[in-house]
């Protein structure tokens, strides 16, 4: 299914930001990816990310404010991905599920990891194959001026 714009979180505690480590069940792929997911009736994009964060990180946040918007990939399930930074108001980040696809005992988010915006080389290896989050990742360190140092 291929859905216009995808809304995602950029939830940055303690310099670090929460990415979600995905299975693609059709593809079998293991990437790294921002919390997020597509607009449901009546949603304002805010409500949006918020609902999308809770179910994948049973974390409650609050939108700070709109950070930038790029193109998906070319193969990707989006035209365009909407990114907002987040803050956490409350729970402990653990992995959820995406309602859309998960089921059969399967579960798409195997974990989550908090990638220190503040010290790039600590960061997983795995990132440096996935040009898109690889890319945002950078985008929002740049955003909020974590790339001054390098």
């Amino acid at each position: 299914m291929n859905r216009t714009i995808r809304y995602q979180a950029a939830i940055v505690q303690d310099d670090h930001l929460l990415l979600l480590k995905v299975h693609d069940r059709p593809t079998g792929e293991i990437f790294w990816l921002f919390p997020g997911g597509g607009r449901e009736p009546g949603e304002t994009e805010e409500q949006c990310v918020e609902r999308e964060v809770l179910e994948e990180t049973h974390l409650r946040v609050e939108v700070i404010r709109f950070l930038f918007e790029a193109p998906d990939i070319p193969e990707g399930s989006y035209n365009r991905l909407r990114t907002y930074l987040c803050r956490v108001r409350e729970g402990a980040a653990r992995p959820g599920c995406e309602p859309e696809v998960d089921g059969d005992g399967h579960q798409t988010i195997q974990e989550l990891g908090w990638f220190d915006l503040r010290q790039r080389e600590t960061w997983d290896a795995m990132l440096d194959e996935e040009n898109i989050t690889y890319q945002l990742l950078q985008r929002v360190r740049a955003e909020l001026g974590f790339m001054k140092n390098d």
